[in-house]
């Protein structure tokens, strides 16, 4: 991190802040280059200003005094307003970069692939750039206004020093190096710290989640977390604080040791034209414009080095935003719509995965054949590898080795917005949105989210209206805890209105139910397996279940074990093989006698 130069992401921020608002970045820089000049003509309308009060003192007359005061009095109103200016068009930059940049990493999010977001170092990564990034390229462009502001500034007052010694201006900017280096390298180290203890600061803002969400209370009063959970949440920032407080402690030191040399620099320069003025060599006019050359500019000396640490500090934390930006991710390149033969359904040949990081196969040579029309049903242990088989088929995940066909023709060759919209899922940890029921519906088919019609033909499909159709206000219901007058579903319930999503995707004619069943009482699992059974006549149906009273329904069974296809046929076929799934079968049915 130390090679990163200084301006390396500053053109780069500068166009992000141009293409966010023309305007305003025109108005910033305007009222930049106004700022710049105006302390200057101050600092020399005030010499002009004291002199005439000097001359008036022996002629008498008050009036080049008043011209001049007049004079300045314009010139202060109009760096205040250049300021004020400045302010008010940095906050309404600041509102839509914010909203541009996280808007910039939320489509960038949705171009990632599921096991990014499983990958714990790259959700650090997405984690710093969303905490930092959309306020940092409105901070670098505006130290880079300040730092042309302040130089342009200090051009002035150099023209105006050089009149009285060029060996004063080189004072003036040796005295603001050294604040100028401890900055640099403490904003630097703040730097690696903060990258190196993102995973400890997103543990604390997971502590916080389960400490405060609605969907944690229940076991964390159950189980009386509450004092363990704090009590970690404490020793986290017991280990952060003490790494603050040692840089900021170093920091305050270091900067006030080195502040003391600049000190002593501005009141030598002081002595030095008070002499000079005691010796009558200067006017009393132009040691008051010196004094004030001397303290302003070597503020603006400091302004300009602090702005020059300032952006070296930004673009280290810009570099989170732009590495998370670029991150590479392998295309989707299919463009296909149709299959050469749409009769042939779903062919999986010699399938493997293994997940990043693991030494295991998720899925080992897994080959199987399901035609249109037939009902699959995947048995076998958690973990045995059922519903990563079923991330694989719609291309959540890649597969390593082996070939999937849909109707003849690869899945790499489909056109992916294509595919999926064939696929109709319920996964076993389905999203509870935040939104009305009509609208967690509707999420399923995103081009009808608003079909009143289909919502509620879905919500009947997946066994949801009933119970909506007792809510006051329908379809319209807030569902969640999380704002106004939301109301909490039972898990049942929320799984029909999955269910229901899921049944929102008419054209698709492949459903995927992963334990769409699990909350629901019997009766109403056979309806739904009888629905099911009655709506796919003509779609690809893989049901993932551990109620063998249910799989029993299903045309064919897949029983999978360590990620391999070890049985499959027919549940009387494979009851009569004597082999795993007869075992499972028996176990759990003596679980009912």
């Amino acid at each position: 991190m130390r090679s990163l130069g200084v301006f390396r992401y500053s053109g780069r921020a500068l166009e992000l802040v141009w293409g966010t608002s023309k305007a305003l970045t025109f108005i910033m820089a305007g009222l930049t280059l106004i700022a710049g000049l105006l302390p200057g003509g101050i600092a020399w309308v005030g010499k002009q200003l004291i002199d005439a009060v000097v001359a008036g003192q022996i002629s008498g007359d008050s009036a080049e005094a008043l011209r001049w005061l007049g004079i300045e009095a314009g010139l202060i109103v109009a760096m205040a307003a250049s300021q004020r200016g400045l302010g008010v068009a940095q906050s309404l930059l600041r509102a839509q970069l914010g909203h541009r940049v996280n808007v910039m990493i939320l489509h960038k999010a949705q171009t990632l692939d599921l096991v990014h977001f499983e990958d714990s170092e790259f959700y650090d990564k997405m984690t710093r750039a969303r905490r930092e990034a959309s306020s940092r390229p409105l901070s670098l462009v505006n130290r880079s206004f300040g730092l042309v502001q302040n130089g342009i500034s200090l051009v002035t007052y150099g023209a105006l020093l050089l009149q009285f010694s060029g060996w004063a201006v080189l004072v003036l900017a040796v005295a603001a190096v050294p604040a100028f280096v401890a900055e640099t390298k403490f904003a630097g180290e703040a730097f690696r710290l903060f990258r190196w203890r993102s995973p400890e600061t997103r543990k604390q803002m997971y502590l916080e989640t389960v400490l405060a969400r609605e969907d944690y209370a229940k076991e964390v009063k159950l189980f009386g977390l509450g004092g363990e959970l704090v009590r970690r949440y404490r020793d986290i920032f017991g280990v952060l604080y003490g790494e603050d407080r040692d840089l900021t402690l170093r920091r305050g030191l270091w900067g006030f040791l080195l502040g003391l040399l600049s000190t002593v620099a501005l009141y030598g320069a002081y002595a030095w034209v008070a002499v000079a003025a005691v010796a009558t060599r200067i006017t009393l006019g132009q040691m008051t414009m010196y004094l004030l050359i001397f303290r302003q500019g070597q503020g603006a000396f400091s302004a300009i080095l602090q702005a020059i640490g300032g952006m070296y500090e930004d673009n280290l934390y810009l570099s989170n935003l732009y590495e998370f930006l670029e991150q590479e991710v392998a295309p989707l390149n299919g463009s296909a719509t149709q299959g050469p033969d749409p009769r042939d359904g779903i062919r999986f040949e010699d399938v493997w995965f293994t997940y990043p990081g693991a030494t295991e196969p998720a899925l080992r040579a897994v080959t199987f054949h399901l035609r249109p029309g037939t009902r699959l049903a995947l048995v076998g242990h958690n973990g045995s590898g059922k519903t990563t088989l079923i991330k694989v088929l719609t291309r959540l995940y890649t597969q390593d080795r082996g070939r999937i066909l849909l109707d003849g023709l690869p899945l790499e060759e489909w056109d992916p917005a294509v595919l999926r919209a064939r696929v109709g899922v319920i996964f076993q940890d389905f999203v509870r949105y935040q939104f009305t029921v009509g609208e967690n519906i509707g999420m399923g088919d995103v081009d009808r989210v608003t079909d009143q019609a289909g919502i509620v033909q879905a919500a009947e499909r997946g066994m949801a209206a009933p119970f909506i159709e007792t809510f006051p206000a329908k379809y319209d219901t807030q569902l969640g805890r999380w704002f106004k007058d939301g109301r909490e579903l039972s898990i049942g319930q929320w799984q029909k209105v999955a269910l229901s999503r899921a049944m929102m995707r008419e054209k698709a004619d492949i459903l995927v139910l992963d334990e769409p069943t699990a909350a629901m009482d019997a009766e109403a699992e056979a309806e739904i397996f009888q629905r099911l059974a009655d709506l796919t006549e003509d779609q690809m149906a893989i049901l993932i279940s551990h109620r063998f009273s249910t799989v029993r329904m299903a045309d064919h069974i897949a029983v999978l074990h360590q990620g391999a296809l070890v049985e499959e046929g027919s549940h009387e076929s494979l009851m009569e093989q004597g082999g795993r799934y007869a075992h499972l079968f028996t176990l759990q049915a003596k679980g009912y006698q």
